[in-house]
């Protein structure tokens, strides 16, 4: 049986509870995975940054997926400490339990995509294949301590 989705004061009700579904309706749009991916490899951390985005999300757009990933606790937001007027975001336990899903999804592709593979360390992507679980704790572990895979990437 399936639930429409309903609005409720800020959230909405899972159409149902399907795992698939879940992760669908909390990170499955371009835009939130996007957001997710410009911090764990670019580092990037204010909204000015991920506007900057090659993919060209809209202002609204942007506002609205940081206020979901935040409201649905993938995402924090906490002032910058050097400049108040912006505030940072970075990614919650939640948020980086999503790396994994991220690297498999670099792994698929990679493997169907022959135009996939702009990443800008080709030893990454060997290591990526090799050992994907070891990456990917090696890459959550990076970015709880604040860092990122790519840091010379950033624009």
């Amino acid at each position: 049986m399936r639930n429409l989705t309903t609005k409720t004061t800020s959230k909405e009700v899972l159409r149902s509870h399907c795992p698939v579904n879940y992760g669908v309706e909390i990170f499955g749009d371009r835009w939130s995975l996007l957001i997710i991916r410009d911090i764990v490899f670019i580092g990037k951390k204010t909204y000015g940054e991920f506007l900057k985005s090659e993919e060209g999300i809209a202002t609204n757009i942007l506002a609205s997926r940081l206020a979901l990933l935040e409201e649905q606790g993938i995402l924090s937001k906490a002032p910058s400490p050097t400049d108040k007027r912006k505030d940072f975001y970075t990614l919650t336990e939640k948020g980086r339990d999503l790396i994994p899903i991220l690297l498999n999804i670099i792994l698929w592709s990679a493997r169907h995509d022959a135009k996939s593979y702009a990443l800008p360390d080709k030893d990454f992507f060997v290591r990526l294949r090799q050992n994907p679980v070891q990456v990917s704790d090696e890459v959550k572990e990076l970015v709880r301590n604040g860092g990122c895979v790519f840091p010379e990437s950033q624009e």
